[in-house]
């Protein structure tokens, strides 16, 4: 993938991608970053030997987890390309209407799983305090503030997706989308808590 700051440069220009979803993406990324971070901080410390098992655990899944995001924002680019390529055949075309439905659900596709991956992370989020280097505590509630985030910069590119769809293709991917969702609440509450428990 290309660096950070020609990354970040072609998000801001005018080209249609990198957009919402492929920044949601990254946000998801950053938040399984995090994770991967205090786990291997936590990683070997003898203070927190009875939670080995559970870091390596977290730390390996959180690692998978950035991979996947990261891949999901060049998918969702790719996806977003189907719809724009649907939408530039010609109006008389038959076809067109089909087209744009199949890519329509097509792009729904890559923001749900991001929303899927996001949702996982903030669950490895929760399992962090307590169990993690208090020290990097503040980075467990940015983990938990940024997955959150990614959950929802994901969950509005999917209904934008959806609102074009007719219902019988709608509710399927609204059920899915409800699914990739459960954490969002848990996961601000989560950083919440944890500002109040680091502020004093």
């Amino acid at each position: 993938m290309q660096g950070v700051d020609d990354w970040l440069a072609e998000l801001g220009s005018a080209a249609p991608t990198p957009g919402g979803g492929a920044a949601a993406a990254m946000t998801a990324a950053i938040a399984a970053g995090l994770v991967e971070m205090v786990a291997n901080l936590t990683t070997g410390r003898p203070r927190y030997a009875q939670y080995e098992a559970d870091t390596a655990r977290i730390l390996a899944r959180a690692a998978a987890l950035r991979t996947e995001a990261v891949g999901l924002a060049e998918a969702d680019a790719a996806a977003f390309g189907g719809v724009m390529a649907a939408y530039r055949l010609p109006r008389e075309d038959p076809g067109r209407a089909e087209a744009v439905r199949v890519a329509t659900i097509a792009a729904a596709e890559p923001p749900l799983r991001i929303a899927a991956v996001a949702n996982e992370v903030a669950g490895l989020a929760a399992e962090l305090p307590g169990r993690s280097n208090r020290t990097v505590l503040s980075d467990v509630a940015v983990a938990a503030s940024t997955a959150a985030a990614a959950i929802e910069s994901a969950a509005i590119n999917v209904e934008i997706n959806l609102a074009g769809l007719p219902e019988a293709d709608r509710a399927p991917l609204a059920e899915r989308l409800t699914a990739a969702t459960t954490r969002l609440a848990p996961a601000r509450d989560l950083a919440a808590h944890l500002r109040a428990e680091l502020a004093g």
